[in-house]
């Protein structure tokens, strides 16, 4: 897998590269070497334990098939919970249970459970008595934007304490002051080539390169340059006579050598496409070993497809409404987005096209304007700043210079930039009330804390509301009408991707939010391709397709993987009915 690897093993990389894969192939191939190896998951929708067909969570554990390996996933919210209790229980029976209540209300937002996240992720890179326990620590973290905020965050807390941050946000300053020490350290080991190896996983995509290079870009900023490139999914460069992966190999190679010169001069590791989906150990061995390729009979895609028009047909009806792509990161809901609101705009309607995702691409997904097609994006660092100046002049107008700087300190916070973006969503929302919005969201993390944050303003409304409440309708209400918005979860026919989406079905659910249909993205099945590799994928396939079909889905269908990027409205439009797998 990877050569010479230190104590600390970092992969990050935009969402669907295969990072979860490489981590679990790399820690496998140590241990079984003779190797000590903790494998950790600092991903919200972690999949480490699907890829070992074990139960891991939030403790190590060991995995009893690989001897030497264990893995631990750290959970956010049960980390965010364990945080509390540790600072509430001692005052349980001391002080009274109003008092307990705001306490455990302002300990519930997002920052009190990214610290607590970052509480456990430092312990495991300084403290001795884990780490002298193990010959290497691989980290299978989160998609891009949670990784460079993850890795920000040891300088951007430590600078914080520094200055003597408001605890508004931060909750109990003093139990935060105690950790400087170790997030100093946690600095330190960041930044050390002999200690720490960054690799960055990316697809021979131009997206998914230019999302690597970005993030190669910010990491040196912050001190990590002890940064790798692995390249996963590479076709084999033998077609045999198959037009689909001639295209798909010409793709990949214009790809790489237009990769820009400062991550071409990364050391690199590069990993074919696999013929399976990498669950279980043997398919995780099998991961380095080449591919044996034996051209596959002759076959025809599948007819009883349904194409994406099917469910654009069923969004027009309305004439109107909000329409939210969901799903795991790198699945391709920017595409699907960008594919329903071009549809819906070539039939002369009006809609707004936007996203709420960090790492997504809207502009170079369009390649150009189109009719009655505006595009947005809710860029966070924008919308912060707009709301922290917009405090500043009110809120601000009338403090002395000490009260401003407190309040200056204040917004300084990481709450000030969900709250912002909140705002953001918010409006967006309200003009769906008057023609299509289609909003790309982020991967599932961001997207669940953005639907938390709506669900708890929803209640703050309803109950200052009084009997007005009944006159009301609030962000979730809206998301809550199956006649007003319309939510596509959108996956891949493999193994990991349809089992995150189901779990993202259920969370949505116990929210209140039925998902209306299901998109199945760059599917082989419907191509017909007879590539000895995309014919395999395509077998795996089928039970996948049928279980979305009969088991989770309302409504669904089932987009064909096109030989080129579905850039441009043309190709986006493609998208929307039976589109050749030959553009």
């Amino acid at each position: 897998m990877f050569n010479d690897l230190p104590k600390f093993v970092f992969l990050t990389g935009k969402g669907g590269v295969g990072k979860t894969s490489l981590a679990c192939a790399t820690a496998v191939g140590l241990a079984d070497a003779g190797k000590k190896v903790l494998l950790v998951s600092t991903d919200p929708a972690s999949n480490v334990g699907q890829v070992f067909g074990v139960a891991i969570g939030n403790h190590v554990t060991p995995i009893a098939t690989v001897p030497g390996l264990d893995a631990l996933e750290i959970d956010p919210e049960g980390a965010a919970a364990e945080y509390r209790e540790r600072i509430v229980g001692p005052m349980r029976g001391v002080l009274p249970e109003k008092a307990l209540k705001g306490i455990e209300e302002h300990l519930s937002g997002a920052c009190t459970t990214e610290i607590a996240a970052f509480d456990e992720f430092t312990a495991l890179l300084t403290d001795d008595a884990v780490t002298s326990a193990y010959d290497h620590i691989i980290f299978d973290t989160a998609p891009t934007g949670h990784t460079i905020r993850m890795l920000k965050l040891p300088g951007a807390w430590t600078g914080f304490l520094q200055t003597g941050g408001d605890a508004s946000c931060l909750g109990p300053l003093a139990g935060l002051e105690k950790q400087r020490v170790r997030y100093a350290a946690a600095v330190d080991s960041l930044s050390d080539a002999a200690r720490t190896r960054l690799i960055l996983v990316t697809r021979p995509r131009v997206s998914s390169l230019a999302e690597a290079a970005r993030t190669s870009r910010e990491l040196a900023d912050i001190g990590i340059r002890n940064q790798h490139l692995a390249i996963n999914g590479l076709m084999p460069d033998e077609d045999m006579g198959d037009a689909l992966a001639a295209s798909l190999i010409a793709r990949d190679r214009a790809a790489l050598e237009g990769m820009g010169a400062n991550l071409a001069a990364l050391p690199q590791a590069r990993f074919a496409l696999r013929p399976e989906n990498l669950v279980g150990l043997d398919a995780l061995r099998r991961m380095n070993t080449p591919v044996k390729l034996a051209k596959a009979a002759p076959r025809a895609a599948d007819s009883d497809l349904l194409p994406l028009s099917t469910l654009i047909d069923g969004i027009e009806a309305a004439g109107k409404g909000l329409v939210m792509t969901m799903g795991k990161g790198g699945v391709g809901k920017t595409t699907i987005a960008a594919a329903v609101a071009v549809e819906l705009a070539a039939r002369g309607h009006e809609v707004l096209l936007t996203t709420t995702d960090p790492a997504a691409h809207l502009t170079e997904t369009l390649a150009g304007d189109v009719p009655h097609l505006t595009v947005s994006r809710i860029d966070p660092a924008a919308e912060t700043t707009a709301y922290r100046d917009h405090i500043l002049a009110t809120k601000g107008a009338s403090l002395d210079p000490q009260g401003r700087a407190m309040l200056e300190e204040d917004l300084r916070s990481p709450c000030t930039e969900e709250i912002a973006v909140f705002q953001a969503f918010s409006r967006v929302i309200r003009e769906a009330g008057r023609k299509f919005v289609v909003m790309d969201t982020a991967p599932t993390g961001h997207t669940l804390l953005l639907l938390d944050a709506t669900g708890s303003y929803h209640r703050d409304v309803l109950r200052h509301a009084g009997k007005q409440a009944s006159h009301m309708t609030t962000p979730m209400m809206r998301l809550q009408d199956p006649e007003k918005t319309k939510i596509l979860i959108v996956t891949l026919a493999e193994t990991t991707p349809v089992l995150e989406a189901a779990r993202l079905q259920e969370d949505l659910r116990r929210a209140g939010i039925t998902p209306w249909a299901w998109v199945v993205n760059a599917s082989f099945t419907a191509t017909g391709a007879t590539h000895p590799i995309l014919a395999a994928r395509a077998a795996t396939e089928a039970p996948e397709i049928a279980r979305v079909r009969d088991e989770l889905a309302t409504h669904h269908a089932v987009v064909p993987m096109l030989a080129e990027d579905p850039v441009g409205a043309d190709r986006l439009r493609a998208l929307a009915g039976r589109a050749p797998a030959i553009a």
